[in-house]
């Protein structure tokens, strides 16, 4: 079986052209003719490849690399072997970002599957409106009133709702589902995203539980891009808002009514319940879990596998059930510890004396 290579770079890059992109400089000698023609971590490296290195503890990687190039700190250009240019930089990683977007520009969105323009296989509704260029591949449907901007792509299977609006230059994958909503431009849904279904509403009794209609919708700005498997739910009275640049993890759940703001960053399996409100630059680690109607402060961030069930306030760092200050529950599991290790050796000496 052959093995196929699914990013090709986009061609060969000089040392100076690297210099003149990302502002390094080569540290011991090496001529800035030579020639980059890919990226590669320290320890796969060829002759042709860029690497960088950004934490010491790869230190002995870097002592064998094969490469023609390494991205590395100040500290750390003496380490570079003998014949790998050092190319110096306050931040290898950013420099090394900055290059490969450069040379595998096609890694930055998720690929055609059948070929550009509307597919005979497509279903698109004649009512809809879509701008020139727009991809429509097999299987996808697009109903009735909805309009897309040009260069966006639906992906095959894809479900667009009547109605809905889409920018320009985005991209719905494979099997993503979209209704209710109104989308900015340059948004990214990775396979099987659900945008706009029903929220959870539901209005209890000892006689059972009856719907609530969710008459809302969900608005997604511009630069949004949501990973595999994730889903928002439209609003119950009002729209569920994700704002512009934020960038959300597979399988994240976003509850109805839910507004989250600029830049923000949610890892995977988070659970945001309704009416959660988050600031902008708000980040959130993997499997958070927000209580509804809860604020989070612009700035803040939280710690993996934490449960917000109170407001937090701008800009401070949070861990923990139920989250607190990062400074208060360290304190906290330092004294459990303590406590744990005292009441174990106390109940070792008075087994000793039985």
């Amino acid at each position: 079986m052959a093995d196929p290579v699914f990013f090709a770079p986009s061609g060969p890059i000089t040392l100076d052209a690297i210099v003149a992109l990302t502002g390094a400089r080569i540290a011991n000698g090496i001529e800035g003719s030579r020639i980059v023609a890919g990226v590669a971590p320290l320890d796969q490296a060829r002759a042709s490849d860029l690497t960088f290195i950004d934490n010491p503890r790869y230190l002995p990687l870097l002592a064998d690399t094969q490469a023609a190039a390494c991205f590395c700190s100040p500290k750390q250009v003496a380490s570079v072997p003998a014949g790998v240019a050092a190319l110096e930089s306050a931040k290898p990683y950013e420099a090394y970002v900055a290059v490969q977007v450069r040379l595998y520009p096609g890694a930055l969105r998720p690929a055609l599957v059948s070929g550009a323009g509307i597919s005979p296989g497509a279903h698109v509704h004649e009512s809809a409106r879509l701008e020139a260029g727009v991809t429509v591949e097999p299987g996808a449907v697009v109903g009735a009133g909805a309009e897309i901007g040009s260069g966006t792509v639906i992906g095959p299977t894809a479900v667009i709702g009547a109605n809905v609006r889409i920018g320009r230059d985005c991209s719905i994958s494979a099997g993503a589902t979209v209704a209710n909503a109104l989308i900015g431009n340059r948004v990214i849904l990775h396979p099987g995203v659900r945008i706009g279904q029903d929220g959870f509403g539901y209005l209890m009794s000892g006689k059972g539980h009856s719907k609530v209609p969710q008459i809302g919708r969900v608005v997604i700005q511009d630069d949004v891009e949501i990973g595999a498997n994730t889903t928002v739910d439209r609003g119950a009275n009002r729209d569920t808002v994700i704002g512009e640049g934020t960038k959300i993890d597979n399988q994240v759940q976003v509850g109805h009514n839910v507004v989250i703001g600029r830049h923000c960053v949610i890892v995977s399996m988070v659970a945001l319940a309704g009416s959660v409100t988050l600031g902008d630059f708000v980040v959130l680690g993997g499997q958070v879990g927000v209580n509804g109607h809860v604020t989070i402060g612009s700035g803040a961030q939280v710690a993996a596998t934490s449960s917000v069930k109170d407001d937090l306030a701008p800009g401070g760092r949070y861990g923990g059930t139920p989250a607190r200050t990062i400074k208060e529950w360290f304190r906290e599991e330092v004294a459990l510890r303590r406590l744990a290790q005292r009441e174990a050796k106390t109940g070792h000496k008075d087994t000793q004396g039985d």
